[in-house]
């Protein structure tokens, strides 16, 4: 039997917490996933999985053979790289995520330029407004902003980006330049529906710098970031993105940013990668050459 290739099949079950959803991964059948891992519990004498109806778990001697295979994939998925010529010549193809809009106005001019620098790298770009997962989406690096919650990542600091409230010049005719958060209640909102959104905004008081977070009335709710800027410019109601979200319309007249004083500390904004031992020479070349870029072009508190 191909031993690596067992190992292989059984990191992908225990990762994906299935036979099922682990041959769907892989794009084999289901019958032939199990059969190779049976067939490497035959080969071992020892039971490394529990099969139920609901889930797999791993026995005692399978977390530790586990263990044991990913290092030797690892190994061996090194051993391939330095042998292709990833460690001595940049080449190969980096797959890089970010979110939507960082990644149109600040990623992506500096991936095009680092295309033409190295004619030996593709990249594939995952512009995303949540978190795809490294591992388990085969992603080489991630521009996260927010509090990073994942140590076992290698973060490089970028910068950080202000969290800011808009209003259009005509809204304020209407209702007033607001002084305090409070005084929102009687603002109307345009908000963005998305997954994990908060309830309340959050502002800091510049006295005691405590956080109070401000429910907004909402009027409109919009799914993208580009809506709800539009609808803001057209007098819909109040926003809160981050600044470099606005920062056109800003430029431009059509949105002021209000209760400066009472914004909360800027979010940090990272490069992040996986530690897998040595770094092929495709991600430092990307990592030397894109974070004095995005470092110029998104200073701290952008």
């Amino acid at each position: 039997m191909d031993r690596i290739e067992a190992m292989s099949m059984l990191i992908e079950v225990a990762d994906r917490g299935g036979f099922s959803a682990a041959a769907r991964s892989l794009n084999v059948p289901v019958t032939t996933l199990t059969r190779k891992i049976s067939d490497l519990e035959t080969t071992i004498g020892a039971r490394l999985l529990i099969r139920s109806t609901r889930r797999i778990e791993l026995t005692d001697a399978g977390a530790t053979y586990l263990s044991a295979a990913r290092r030797i994939i690892d190994a061996v998925k090194e051993a391939e790289r330095e042998a292709a010529g990833e460690f001595t010549v940049p080449k190969g193809r980096l797959v890089i995520t970010a979110p939507i809009q960082f990644g149109q106005l600040h990623v992506l001019p500096v991936v095009t330029d680092f295309l033409a620098r190295f004619p030996q790298i593709d990249i594939r770009l995952m512009l995303q407004d949540r978190n795809l997962q490294l591992i388990d989406d085969h992603i080489d690096m991630a521009v996260r902003i927010g509090r990073l919650q994942d140590s076992s990542m290698i973060a490089t600091a970028i910068g950080s980006v202000r969290m800011v409230v808009c209003a259009s010049p005509g809204l304020l005719a209407m209702h007033g330049t607001p002084s305090t958060p409070q005084d929102l209640a009687r603002f109307p909102a345009v908000t963005i529906d998305a997954p994990l959104s908060q309830p309340g905004w959050q502002f800091r008081d510049p006295g005691d710098r405590s956080i109070l977070a401000i429910p907004p009335l909402t009027r409109l709710s919009v799914t993208t970031v580009e809506a709800a800027v539009r609808a803001a410019t057209r007098d819909a109601g109040i926003i809160r993105l981050f600044h470099y979200q606005v920062a056109d319309a800003v430029k431009a007249g059509a949105l002021s940013i209000i209760l400066e004083e009472h914004e909360t500390d800027p979010f940090p904004v990272n490069l992040i990668h996986a530690s897998r031992g040595q770094m092929p020479l495709k991600m430092r070349s990307f990592l030397d050459f894109a974070l004095p870029r995005l470092r110029a072009v998104f200073p701290i508190g952008s």
